[in-house]
């Protein structure tokens, strides 16, 4: 048996982007409980996999969904913590998770952000998308960025909008109506 190690010294490394107010870093195992906290609040879900809040396993697989994705594809999600309090405060950044969609999504950055409830209305959103979206364009020029939206969600599709993101397509994705931005 034989093993091929990636030449990337990007491939698995999380790094650490800082905005004015937010640190953008790798999610750690002890961010758990406050990653149950916020995708278990029915206000953070709402317009996400049919509003249903996410149990302990569900969550615990999405941090190792989330660290899986850096050593897989140099790129990810990020761990959103508020710079003046320290606090862990949402996830925001890359995927491809191969999702059963049409259009096909296939070879493009899928980009994705939830904050806690505390943390809406601070602007926070708009802050770590333009971040990161600045990172992607440096490090992922070539690739088309998406977002896949609940058409009620009007918050995330003013931020979206606000970071260059247009309408290109109306679709259904588990049986529920979505919008996809580009930019």
């Amino acid at each position: 048996m034989s093993f091929v190690v990636a030449d990337s010294p990007s491939v698995g490394q999380v790094p650490v982007i800082e905005t004015e107010r937010l640190r953008l870093r790798a999610h750690r195992a002890d961010d758990y409980a406050t990653c149950m906290a916020i995708w278990s609040d029915p206000a953070v879900v709402r317009y996400i996999g049919g509003g249903r809040p996410f149990t302990g396993e569900e969550v615990w697989k999405r941090l190792l969904q989330y660290v899986g994705l850096w050593s897989l594809l140099g790129y990810g999600c990020w761990a959103v913590e508020e710079k003046r309090s320290g606090r862990y405060i949402g996830d925001i950044g890359y995927a491809d998770f191969k999702r059963d969609i049409q259009p096909s999504l296939q070879g493009m950055l899928e980009f994705g952000w939830v904050l806690a409830p505390q943390a809406h209305g601070n602007g926070y959103a708009s802050e770590a998308v333009a971040a990161i979206s600045a990172w992607s364009q440096k490090h992922f020029p070539e690739l088309r960025v998406v977002c896949i939206i609940s058409p009620q969600n009007l918050p995330s599709i003013r931020v979206a909008e606000k970071a260059g993101f247009r309408l290109w397509q109306e679709t259904v994705y588990h049986d529920s109506p979505a919008l996809v931005f580009t930019r």
